[in-house]
């Protein structure tokens, strides 16, 4: 049976990720479970931008987080010699960084073979670049009322290694609008027959905000993150599978189960 993937990413996301997951030969649609919002106030921001040509490195937690910073000016300062590196989690990130102008030369990532992509695999690739008063500008997504939230792992790290730390949020992270079409996407793919793709535990969170109530025996997930997987474990789907990020590995988890 082909089984209807649900692909639960940002909204930008998850239409690449249903371009390829139907270009291999999957049935997958969008049900976005984060919405990604501008900043209200960007005074914080854009004094981050103003700051550059002054780091050492910038760590760019997601895609958004670095579509919503590098503007021309920081792309400028980018591409100047001496310029700071740019630390992505992941291709997407990348991917996000050099549409957005900065050059291929200052990215640092894991590979795109690597088992995570998350802050524990770019801290092992980028480690040797932190010493006493290297300055790290963490970019990341932020509450409701624009403040940055979310896992503190690299920033202690750096801190630990001797490095300075600011954090920026570039933009808001949200809970999903829920009209009458996606909760009916949701409950009918709560009943089986679906594969839930999970990428974030936040988003798990705002499925059950938006749902409660809902049982998630019957239903299938497939996590790209042991954290990811608990948090899916604990919402109560029935059944949990981990897989590497990539699309081949994801494909591949995903046409295994029974």
């Amino acid at each position: 049976m082909n089984r209807r993937v649900i692909v639960t990413r940002p909204a930008h996301e998850a239409s690449r990720w249903v371009d390829a997951l139907n270009g291999a030969g999957l049935s997958a649609v969008a049900l976005p479970l984060i919405a990604i919002e501008p900043l209200e106030d960007t005074r914080a921001l854009e004094a981050s931008r103003r700051t550059v040509a002054r780091r050492h490195a910038l760590m760019f937690v997601s895609a958004a987080a670095a579509s919503h910073f590098v503007d021309a000016r920081v792309a400028a300062d980018l591409a100047a010699d001496p310029a700071p590196r740019c630390w992505a989690t992941g291709p997407g990130t990348v991917r996000a960084l050099r549409e957005a102008g900065a050059p291929a030369s200052c990215i640092d990532a894991p590979g795109d073979d690597a088992a995570q992509f998350d802050s524990e695999a770019l801290w092992a690739v980028v480690r040797p670049q932190v010493a006493p008063g290297t300055r790290v500008l963490i970019v990341r997504g932020g509450d409701a009322a624009g403040q940055p939230g979310g896992r503190d792992w690299l920033a202690r790290a750096v801190q630990s290694a001797g490095g300075e730390v600011e954090v920026v949020a570039s933009y808001r992270r949200l809970a999903p609008r829920f009209g009458d079409a996606e909760r009916r996407l949701a409950t009918q793919a709560a009943s089986g027959g679906s594969v839930w793709l999970f990428s974030s535990s936040e988003g798990i969170a705002n499925l059950r905000q938006a749902m409660p109530g809902a049982d998630w025996r019957a239903a299938c997930a497939v996590a790209t993150h042991p954290r990811i997987g608990e948090a899916a474990r604990a919402a109560g789907f029935g059944t949990v599978v981990l897989s590497q990020p990539g699309l081949g590995a994801l494909a591949a988890s995903i046409e295994s189960l029974p």
